[in-house]
């Protein structure tokens, strides 16, 4: 914890300084009891409880020492959003994605995962969301609405394609959505790793891809690898989720007979690209186990860690022991008849 003002903590010595009092007060008021000689008197004021006269001006005390250390503006080392940070969401959208292994389906819990994400993101988050199959598509460009992707994001469904699983195009185009967010580049294309370490040192680590699929590469320019080495060069890392089982099956879309096709993830290609870009990988092969990753990852990306101030937390504190002070002294030290 560090503080804004810490001189003010000086006020904390009020605190030993009324107890030295109330010491003080003590001793007199023992000496004088001693003085008294009708010894049944004060036995009888004497008796009951002792402890109940020092709850209230205990809890008078530790009001008056957290009033004092929220004077000095008290900061706590935590994760705070920022202002800056980006998150593209890239979604596989090909046919694998329908396969049931994941309830309801693999895209449905793709789809859930995403929410849970958005719930638990910064509101001034920047969010965007790429869908690909064949090719990839910018479903939202990087906005602060989180509306406007979820919203989207109902309609991913109508991106579903046939065209196979194209993971470095899609990697490649998240990388350059990020450089066209933070200014740093006008695309890809043509563009030389040079280029791209010399714009990762201005964007400073603010874009990180959030990369879900559930199957092997089958398509596209550049390889998942290659793809991976452009987020790496940029300073974007990726966190890759594998959805599916390995005994996952598509049925065919001329289902006549019960034919199914076998549809695994390739969990090795994309923890390969989460380690290659400083991300992080995970395995989904349950609804929930995807909804968790999620969740983790919504309360960490697009946050740096910084100080927040918790004066209001102190303030809060000690109103609540003045308030119980208060209320302990009147019900058992009553003044009124």
């Amino acid at each position: 914890m560090t503080f804004d003002s810490p001189y003010l903590l000086l006020a904390l010595l009020v605190v030993p300084l009324a107890i030295g009092l109330w010491l003080l007060a003590e001793r007199r008021r023992m000496r004088y009891a001693i003085r008294f000689t009708n010894l049944d008197v004060l036995a009888g004021v004497a008796g009951g409880r002792p402890w109940r006269r020092y709850v209230p001006p205990v809890l008078f005390l530790l009001a008056v020492g957290t009033l004092s250390v929220a004077l000095a503006r008290p900061h706590v080392n935590t994760l705070v959003g920022s202002e800056r940070a980006t998150v593209i969401l890239v979604v596989d959208v090909s046919r694998s994605m329908q396969a049931d292994d994941v309830k309801p389906t693999r895209l449905g819990a793709a789809q859930a995962a995403v929410r849970t994400f958005l719930d638990h993101a910064p509101k001034r988050l920047r969010v965007a969301l790429i869908a690909f199959a064949g090719e990839p598509i910018v479903a939202v460009p990087p906005t602060r609405d989180h509306q406007l992707v979820r919203t989207a994001l109902d309609d991913i469904g109508f991106y579903v394609g046939y065209g196979g699983t194209a993971i470095g195009d899609a990697l490649a185009r998240a990388v350059e959505l990020g450089q066209q967010a933070t200014g740093t580049g006008a695309g890809s294309n043509g563009q030389t790793i040079a280029y791209w370490i010399a714009a990762a040192g201005r964007n400073g680590g603010l874009v990180s891809i959030l990369f879900l699929s559930d199957g092997a590469q089958t398509r596209g320019d550049l390889q998942p690898l290659e793809g991976a080495a452009r987020a790496q060069a940029a300073g974007y890392p990726v966190y890759t989720v594998a959805l599916g089982t390995p005994k996952g099956r598509l049925r065919s879309s001329f289902d006549l007979g019960g034919f199914s096709r076998p549809v695994p993830p390739d969990p090795a290609t994309l923890k390969s690209i989460a380690q290659v870009t400083g991300g992080q990988f995970f395995e989904a092969r349950t609804a929930g186990s995807v909804h968790e990753a999620y969740a983790k990852l919504g309360s960490s990306l697009g946050r740096a860690p910084g100080r927040s101030e918790v004066t209001w937390e102190f303030l809060a504190g000690a109103a609540a022991l003045l308030l119980g002070a208060g209320i302990l002294s009147a019900l058992w030290s009553p003044r009124l008849p």
